[in-house]
C-alpha cells in the first residue's frame, strides 16, 4: 500500500474518519495501532509476527532493564534487546548475502561448496523499525528516558503506520510524551498538514517518477557505454531522484501523522545546498545520520579520543551506514566515499579556517559538495562494481569506443534546467523555514501553489512506482 495509491487515500480517509469520531483518547490509540498492523500487512501478513517480536521483547527488556540494580544485570538485558532485533535484520536482509560471499571466499581458498542458498523475502522496513525499537532501550539503560507506562502507547511507537516502512526513525523521547493526552487540531493545523502531505506527493509523483526517474534509469537501467555528459547527466538526475523520493515519503509521512495529531521530526532539509560534508548529513536523512551518531559513532568514542582514532571511528559509521542500506559492496564503498569525505574535510579545516566566511569560498564549496555527493551516487545506484567504474570512467574520459548510451538534447536540457533551479532553491531556502514561508504567504498565493501541485499530480500520475527506500 504504497502513499502515491487510490488504496492508501482511501484507507487514510478511512482512518481518519473514525479517528475523530466521539471516541475516548485510549479507544482512538488502539483505532491507531489496528490500523497499523493492517497497512503494514498489505505488504506480506506473516510479517506482521517480525513487529510482534521486536515489540515485546523490547517492552519487558526495557521494563527489566529498568529495575535492574547491577550494571551486570542491564547489559545482559540490552544484549538480549540487541540480539534479538539484530538477529532478525541480519537473517533476513544479510543472510542470503554473507552465505554468498562466504562460498567465494571459501572458493577462493580451493573449497567448493555446493549448497542451494535460501531465498529470503526482506521485509519491508525492518531497518527502520529495529533501529527505532533498539534506540528505546539504549535510550532506557542510558537513563535518558523511562519505560512506556502503557504498552499501548510503545506498541503504537513502534507501529505507527505514516513512518513504519520507511521513517523518519523516531526517538521515544519524541513520540511517547505525544500518546499522552489527545492533540486537537484546528482547521488551520489541518491544511497544514494536508499542504504537506500534497507537497510530498508533488515531489515523488511528478519530479521524482515524471521528470528524473526516466533520465536516471537511462543510464542505470540500460547496459553500455555512456558518453561523458550521459554519465553526468543520468547520475545527476538520480541524485535529484532519491532526493525527490525520499524526501518526498517523509513530507508526507509528517503530513500524515500531523493530521492524526502527532509531530514528525525533520527528515530533510535542503542537502543539496550543504556546505560541506558535515553539513550534508545534518541535512541529508537527518533521523538515521543522528542515529548512527547518537548511538554508533558516540558509543566508539565520538571525537572524545584521539584523531587518528576519530578517524576510524567516523570511517566505521559510515561504512556500517552504507551497509544499513543494503547486502551489497556498492553500499558499503558508498558509505566508505563519505566517510573519506567526512575525514578529509576535517584535515582541510584546519588549514582553511577563516576561508570559509566567505562567500565565494561558500559557493564553491557548496558546488564541490554536490559534485563529489554525486560521484557517490554513482556506487549507491550502480547494479554492480563493473556498471559503477564504467560510468565513473566515462564522467571524466571521453570513451573512444562506440557510445551506446548518449542522451537526448531535450534530457540533456530538462535535467539541467530543472536541476539548475532545484539548486537554486536549496540554496535560498538553507536558513530558511518553509512552513514559515507558507505561513506568512497571502492566502491566494498558497491556493494558487496547492492548485499548481494537485494539476501535476492528476495530469501527471507516474507510474505509481514504489518509493525507492522501501528495499532499505
Amino acid at each position: 500500500m504504497y502513499f502515491n495509491s487510490l488504496t492508501f487515500l482511501l484507507f487514510f480517509a478511512s482512518v481518519l474518519f473514525l479517528y475523530n469520531l466521539a471516541f475516548s483518547w485510549r479507544f482512538k490509540k488502539y483505532i491507531l495501532l489496528v490500523a497499523s498492523y493492517l497497512f503494514y500487512a498489505a505488504w506480506n501478513p506473516p510479517f506482521v509476527v517480525l513487529l510482534w517480536i521486536s515489540t515485546l521483547v523490547d517492552w519487558f527488556v526495557a521494563k527489566r532493564i529498568y529495575a535492574a540494580k547491577l550494571k551486570s544485570n542491564k547489559l545482559f538485558y540490552i544484549l538480549i534487546s540487541l540480539f534479538v532485533n539484530l538477529g532478525l535484520l541480519g537473517f533476513f536482509k544479510y543472510g542470503e548475502f554473507f552465505l554468498n560471499e562466504f562460498r567465494t571466499l571459501m572458493a577462493l581458498g580451493g573449497v567448493s561448496l555446493d549448497y542451494a542458498t535460501p531465498d529470503i523475502i526482506l521485509p519491508i522496513g525492518i531497518s527502520f523499525y529495529t533501529f527505532q525499537t533498539i534506540s528505546y532501550t539504549i535510550d532506557v539503560f542510558r537513563k535518558e528516558v523511562k519505560p512506556a507506562k502503557q504498552f499501548i502507547d510503545y506498541a503504537l511507537y513502534v507501529t505507527f503506520f505514516p513512518q513504519l516502512v520507511a521513517g523518519p526513525i523516531v526517538r521515544a523521547a519524541t513520540f511517547l510524551p505525544q500518546c499522552i493526552s489527545e492533540k486537537k487540531l484546528t482547521l488551520d493545523q489541518y491544511g497544514w498538514g494536508f499542504w504537506q502531505i500534497t507537497l510530498g506527493l508533488f515531489m515523488k509523483v511528478f519530479l521524482a517518477d515524471g521528470i528524473f526517474a526516466p533520465i536516471a534509469n537511462h543510464l542505470y537501467v540500460y547496459e553500455g557505454i555512456p558518453s561523458m555528459l550521459s554519465a553526468w547527466c543520468g547520475t545527476i538526475a538520480f541524485a535529484f531522484q532519491i532526493y525527490f523520493d525520499f524526501a518526498g515519503y517523509s513530507m508526507m509521512a509528517i503530513g500524515i501523522a500531523f493530521c492524526l495529531g502527532f509531530v514528525l521530526p525533520q527528515n530533510f532539509n535542503y542537502p543539496y545546498a550543504s556546505c560541506g560534508f558535515s553539513d550534508f548529513w545534518q541535512r541529508w536523512h537527518i533521523s538515521l545520520s543522528s542515529w548512527l551518531r547518537d548511538y554508533l559513532y558516540i558509543s566508539l568514542g565520538g571525537n572524545r579520543v584521539g584523531i587518528s582514532r576519530n578517524y576510524i571511528n567516523l570511517m566505521l559509521t559510515m561504512l556500517i551506514g552504507g551497509l544499513w542500506h543494503g547486502a551489497s559492496w556498492t553500499f558499503v564503498v558508498w558509505g566508505g566515499l563519505h566517510g573519506m569525505y567526512l575525514i578529509l574535510e576535517r584535515v582541510l579545516k584546519h588549514f582553511f579556517r577563516g576561508a570559509t566566511k566567505w562567500v565565494v569560498v561558500q559557493v564553491g564549496v557548496i558546488i564541490t559538495t554536490f559534485l563529489l555527493v554525486c560521484i557517490a551516487w554513482v556506487f549507491f545506484r550502480a547494479s554492480s562494481f563493473d556498471q559503477a567504474f564504467l560510468i565513473i570512467r566515462a564522467m571524466f574520459l571521453e570513451s573512444d569506443l562506440s557510445l551506446d548510451i548518449v542522451f537526448s538534447k531535450m534530457d540533456i536540457l530538462t535535467c539541467l534546467s530543472a536541476g539548475g533551479v532545484i539548486l537554486l532553491t536549496h540554496f535560498f531556502m538553507r536558513k530558511r523555514s518553509m512552513e514559515r514561508l507558507v505561513i506568512k504567504a497571502p492566502w491566494a498565493v498558497r491556493s494558487l501553489i496547492l492548485s499548481i501541485m494537485l494539476f501535476f499530480i492528476i495530469v501527471f500520475p507516474g507510474t505509481n512506482a514504489s518509493f525507492l527506500y522501501f528495499q532499505f
